[in-house]
């Protein structure tokens, strides 16, 4: 028997299952690194060398594609309209969802279950069944009260509100939930009102959830299409709609559309760095509630 199996702790996995963790975890980063690179790579050449045949590495480095995407399509004032439907949607949904997970986790009223399921089924259902019915119902209120929401930034607020504010309220009743009532009622006892112990206790308690669902709804703001594509306008479009203006009659500016899909993505990537802590803490514990 060698040295190394001899030594070998009993609890150390085999050394087939090591090899096959290695390639397994090989293979996935090339799965997932590859098309980064291509886009990574496509956005420092010409848009000559990036219609010709495909090179892994560019020919000729060029940083114009960077440059250009500013005045190819209106990319500053997409950018804008997404950072405060984004921004905005996010703040409201977990406000609202906070105060919702509260009341259905520490009271019980009449529809409380019924409400509990109707906000879970609504997470069953693909997206696009909701899609003609709220545009329907925003131009029926902008006919009968004059409030324009259909191409509007407080429309697609309102739109983005109805699929992510359910996740999150889901998700944070698990965590408050997961709280201990004596906490509530320590505080109580200190001369705490339900307002006031939501926001000392249960909040800081529970705040990698109500990260994890910030992220959440601010990711899916971010990157939503479907919706956005219907519900804007010229003045009103969004990152993730506009990138596709860089397609015209006579061209595609490849180029340009990696470049600027590099840039838009610098937001979400940078948010989440700076909350990984609290997004890997929330996603770890809400995996097992």
């Amino acid at each position: 028997m060698s040295d190394a199996v001899k030594h070998r702790s009993p609890t150390a996995p085999p050394r087939s299952f090591i090899w096959t963790r290695r390639i397994a975890l090989t293979l996935l980063g090339l799965f997932t690194g590859i098309p980064l690179w291509v886009m990574v790579s496509s956005s420092v050449k010409s848009l000559v060398e990036v219609q010709n045949a495909f090179h892994w590495l560019p020919t000729h480095l060029t940083l114009s594609p960077y440059i250009d995407m500013w005045s190819t399509v209106p990319l500053g004032h997409y950018f804008l309209n997404s950072a405060i439907v984004a921004s905005c949607s996010t703040a409201v949904s977990v406000v609202i969802a906070v105060f919702a997970a509260y009341a259905v986790s520490r009271y019980r009223f009449a529809g409380r279950k019924v409400f509990s399921v109707t906000v879970l089924s609504t997470q069953m259902f693909p997206g696009i069944l909701f899609l003609l019915p709220l545009y329907l119902i925003f131009v029926n209120i902008g006919n009968s009260t004059g409030i324009q929401l259909s191409d509007t930034r407080l429309g697609l607020i309102i739109t983005f509100l109805t699929f992510t504010l359910p996740f999150s309220i889901w998700m944070l009743v698990g965590y408050f939930d997961s709280i201990p009532r004596d906490l509530d009622e320590a505080a109580s006892v200190d001369g705490s009102g339900p307002i006031s112990t939501l926001f000392k206790i249960l909040v800081p308690a529970a705040l990698p959830g109500i990260v994890t669902v910030a992220v959440y709804s601010f990711m899916t703001a971010w990157g939503e299409v479907l919706f956005a594509s219907v519900m804007t306008d010229d003045s009103t479009r969004t990152l993730a709609v506009g990138l596709r203006d860089y397609a015209s009659q006579n061209d595609v500016y490849w180029n340009q559309i990696m470049a600027a899909s590099l840039v838009v993505s610098i937001p979400v990537v940078a948010g989440f760095l700076l909350m990984q802590k609290y997004l890997i803490a929330g996603l770890t514990a809400g995996a097992v509630k």
